[in-house]
């Protein structure tokens, strides 16, 4: 196999060729390394790599290897966010206000490690992993390897654009308000924010209130479905646990969806001002015939959003806030960050006690859709990716402002709590990715994983690569 034909092969399949003594762990980890080197300086995807360490521990794998290990991912290199602990190493969150190296990895790093899996690097947010784009003052602006000129979305931006570019397989980001949904819309991805409580955030024991959980970026619905069974799971000190899958979810990904009642919606929730774009409602129609044609019933209908939106508001403004309090040298943070969190500061404790018991009234309505649908699908964006530097200088409620007319379809689900995934859905005339979202009922994301393999296996998005690859 071609060095860049292994390097976009997917985790699952690199798994398969490893067990089988086709390719070693050291030739896997070799490739990514060489195409780092050469790629990353265009991108700045990465944030440090491990190199020495990411080669020993190809060794350790290849001699597991050899003595009949069976791990999932045994040798397979991925990406961790850099809002998530690696032992050793700083969790840098984007900025110069982080403390010193973690002690040890994070519990879904660890769960990466028992599989097998070789921590190859961690990957540039945007400080405190506030914003749609990835662009902060102490590491610089992360690119689009479609485009180098567009953002790769946020805030798992250097996530979305190491996979896109084939500089890893797989890698970790979180989502707090479409930060991994963004990115992988943006980059050509196939990006699932689990439901709530599905995969552990120790050591910290709930993230933004909430709204934020941990998941993956990948370019297969497949490596998505093994990374999601290797990394589900809550312990103890997490403050939310979803219930244990009925069945692997690789296994959903290869099961056919059977016929699903879709609701395609492009209403922008209230309390937004934005407009989707031409290209976009075009990738959102043109899904939805092939949706039709797939054999499933696909309607035009609205969830009932209510005043989510602003419930969301407030949420993020005092996880912001609380981050920003949280960090060993807050006098090191951005300006247009301590403006986002003294915005936060307007969130006291009991307006935070009124939005957290609202919530079950705000998921209430927006899910009484699940009565009569399945699925629903929107925009993942409402405009294609942005120009790096669009909001370079801005402040923090200008630009607050800005990127919600960019993003507004996201954030009402991490409200929720309930699994949504982002799918490509074509390209724009200038060869940007496009991209749709799938939104399933709570703890449903074997649903979501079914139909996006199904539009997978018709639209074969794997076989394109960016020209940065």
């Amino acid at each position: 196999m071609e060095p860049s034909d292994l390097a976009f092969a997917g985790i699952a399949r690199q798994a398969e060729l490893i067990d089988q003594g086709e390719v070693s762990p050291r030739e896997l980890v070799e490739t990514y390394l060489e195409r780092i080197d050469r790629l990353d300086p265009q991108l700045n995807a990465f944030r440090v790599v491990f190199a020495e360490r990411a080669l020993a521990e190809a060794d350790q794998a290849q001699a597991r290897q050899r003595a009949g290990g069976d791990r999932p991912l045994l040798g397979v290199p991925v990406a961790i966010k850099d809002d998530i602990d690696v032992a050793g190493e700083v969790t840098a969150w984007g900025g110069a206000a982080h403390g010193p190296p973690a002690a040890e990895d994070a519990e879904v790093v660890k769960r990466l490690r028992s599989a097998g899996a070789i921590v190859l690097g961690k990957t540039n947010v945007p400080e405190l992993t506030i914003w749609p784009f990835t662009e902060s003052a102490r590491f610089g602006a992360t690119r689009n390897p479609w485009n180098t000129d567009r953002t790769p979305g946020g805030s798992s931006g250097g996530s979305a654009a190491a996979v896109a570019a084939g500089l890893v397989g797989a890698a970790l980001g979180s989502d707090g308000g479409g930060s991994i949904r963004i990115p992988a819309a943006c980059c050509g991805l196939f990006g699932l924010k689990p439901q709530r409580g599905r995969v552990s955030l120790m050591p910290r024991h709930r993230a933004w209130h909430g709204l934020s959980v941990n998941g993956g970026l990948t370019r297969s619905v497949r490596d998505s479905g093994l990374l999601l069974d290797v990394i589900a799971g809550a312990i103890e000190g997490d403050s939310d646990r979803a219930p244990a899958p009925e069945r692997p979810f690789l296994d959903s990904v290869s099961t056919p969806p059977g016929r699903l009642r879709v609701a395609v919606s492009a209403k922008v929730p209230p309390g937004l001002i934005a407009r989707v774009d031409r290209e976009v409602r075009r990738s959102l129609d043109e899904t939805a015939e092939l949706l039709r044609g797939l054999g499933h019933e696909v309607v035009q209908e609205d969830p009932d959003y209510g005043m989510s939106g602003v419930a969301f508001i407030g949420r993020y403004l005092r996880g912001i806030r609380d981050d920003a309090e949280s960090v060993a040298h807050p006098e090191r943070l951005e300006p247009r960050t301590r403006g986002m969190a003294r915005m936060g500061r307007l969130v006291g404790d009991r307006m935070l006690e009124r939005i957290l018991r609202g919530e079950r009234r705000h998921t209430d309505r927006i899910n009484s859709i699940f009565e009569r649908r399945d699925v629903v699908m929107t925009p993942s964006f409402a405009t294609p990716p942005p120009r790096v530097g669009r909001w370079k200088g801005r402040g923090a409620f200008w630009t607050f402002n800005a990127v919600a007319a960019f993003v507004p379809f996201n954030a009402a689900f991490n409200h929720t709590g309930q699994p949504a995934a982002a799918v490509p859905a074509g390209f724009t005339a200038d060869g940007m990715p496009l991209s749709v979202q799938l939104v399933g009922r709570p703890n449903d994301e074997a649903t979501l994983l079914s139909l996006a393999a199904q539009l997978e296996g018709e639209r074969r998005w794997t076989e394109r690569r960016p020209p940065i690859s």
